[in-house]
């Protein structure tokens, strides 16, 4: 296996070296081509846009085979005897791979800089094996020389205030050509075709902004605006400071009012502050690189203010979303306004999800009918698909219904996240699977409430109590 341990051409070379011909083949045109494209064009600046690893999800995975791990493509962990993944997380690979793929792709195309808005990890506290990970990843970058600027988000934050972040080991060592942005500052940030100016915009705790007696007698709603109206000043304050010469970015790990949401709601509590569009979409801005919404999007084109999206599919919410990253071409010979030459998206072979529902007919057998739409989804790959079946029946179909069956013709799947059975019976309050993922806990809670004929003063009391514990939960952890 190969080593990434210099810079420049003799890495790109040995790392083909180590690579299937039919592979080297196609690294090698891509590596000419882009070398070309560096000598045509030396006033642009390539910068890669990667948000929302989340190593550490492993829902819907198995401890993964030894066959399996062998099975891995050739730019998975170069370098890296694979049997120490043997028996992990089936979904650490796939989040991992995607991310090996980013490195390769940013390696391959000489991009000048890698930005990521942020959460790193599912988990505040990842186990030393997720750190490695990431770690290992982002040094590769760093070897071959590519800066790579780093923001903190909300799943990087330890739980309590005034522990070290999970991203602070790279300045704590000093690694090299790394940047972490863990505050609201303005960073210089000195690249092969040259500098750029970044302004961080870290996942912001209350508490930052605002101490406990500020906070005592307002609404969860009228700290939001508080720190929202804070946010906006302080940024303003940061982007009359930048020389306009000079390329400038924001990266920030916010959600921006517009932005459709994905399954980071089900992953938060869903009291995000939110600024406002035109707050980032400031023409001192050359692009504005965000995070923390899992579905790309693209706000605005001039300056473009764009989310990448996760790299992975999280949940079965984001089963139809496109995933992967922006490659962001920049001319800093331009004035600003003018530099932005082109912005693309490049899709990553995320792991597929697959939604079969079936409903059922009155009288009809509710196995059979379970198998015939099984057995629609043949040859549409489902050994690489993580699959679940939503099933509706009546009540005196129930007992006819062989879920075993149902299993057993599913077993090709990559993994079986379950079978949902809707069974109508009497009337009452149920939420659908999609409906659970987005929905806030206030809006869960009342209408739970109303579903239990709540007296409306009861109503009241119980959501004001509630308030005020998601508010402790912001000041304390968000």
């Amino acid at each position: 296996m190969c080593e990434l341990v210099s810079c420049g051409v003799e890495v790109i070379a040995r790392y083909l070296t180590c690579l299937s011909p039919r592979t080297f083949a196609q690294k090698s045109a891509i590596f000419l081509l882009t070398r070309k494209r560096q000598r045509a064009y030396p006033y642009l600046v390539r910068i890669l846009h990667i948000s929302d690893i989340h190593i550490g999800v492993e829902s819907y995975g198995h401890a993964a085979s030894e066959a399996e791990v062998e099975a891995l493509p050739p730019y998975f962990a170069p370098g890296v005897d694979r049997s120490q993944f043997v028996g992990v997380s089936t979904r650490l690979l796939d989040f991992l791979t995607t991310f090996d793929w980013s490195v390769d792709y940013a390696i391959s195309h000489n991009v000048d800089l890698v930005l990521f808005s942020g959460d790193a990890y599912k988990s505040r506290d990842p186990s030393q094996t997720h750190q490695r990970e990431f770690a290992r990843r982002i040094a590769r970058l760093s070897n071959v020389g590519i800066p790579v600027f780093l923001i903190v988000g909300n799943h990087d934050l330890p739980h309590v205030a005034n522990r070290a972040t999970a991203l602070e080991i790279f300045p704590t060592l000093g690694v090299a050509n790394v940047t972490v942005g863990a505050t609201l500052d303005t960073f210089n940030v000195n690249t092969n075709a040259g500098p750029l100016q970044i302004i961080a915009l870290p996942w912001i705790r209350i508490g930052q902004f605002m101490a406990k007696e500020e906070t005592r007698d307002m609404t969860l709603e009228q700290i939001k605006n508080s720190v929202e109206a804070r946010l906006t000043a302080l940024l303003d304050q940061e982007i009359a400071q930048l020389d306009p010469s000079i390329p400038a970015i924001l990266c920030a790990h916010v959600t921006v009012s517009g932005a459709k949401l994905g399954s980071e709601r089900s992953m938060m509590l869903g009291n995000d502050h939110v600024l406002g569009l035109g707050t980032m979409a400031n023409p001192a801005f050359d692009y504005v690189a965000l995070g923390h919404i899992h579905k790309h999007q693209v706000l605005t084109q001039n300056p473009p203010v764009v989310y990448p999206g996760s790299i992975e599919r999280i949940d079965f919410s984001e089963e139809r979303d496109e995933k992967g990253f922006m490659v962001i071409d920049l001319d800093h010979t331009k004035p600003r306004g003018d530099r932005n030459v082109t912005i693309e998206f490049v899709r990553v072979a995320a792991r597929k999800m697959l939604t079969m529902d079936v409903a059922t007919n009155p009288g009809e057998d509710p196995t059979d009918a379970a198998l015939e739409v099984a057995g629609k989804f043949a040859g549409e790959g489902l050994e690489e698909s993580i699959v679940r079946m939503r099933i509706t029946m009546e009540a005196e179909q129930e007992p006819a219904f062989s879920e075993a069956r149902v299993r057993q013709a599913l077993t090709s799947a990559f993994h079986l996240a379950g079978i949902d059975r809707t069974v109508h019976r009497e009337r009452r309050t149920r939420l659908g699977t999609e409906d659970a993922e987005k929905i806030s806990p206030m809006m869960a809670l009342r209408r739970y409430l109303e579903s239990r004929n709540t007296p409306a003063d009861r109503e009241k009391q119980l959501t004001e109590y509630a308030e005020l514990l998601l508010t402790e939960e912001l000041e304390g952890s968000s």
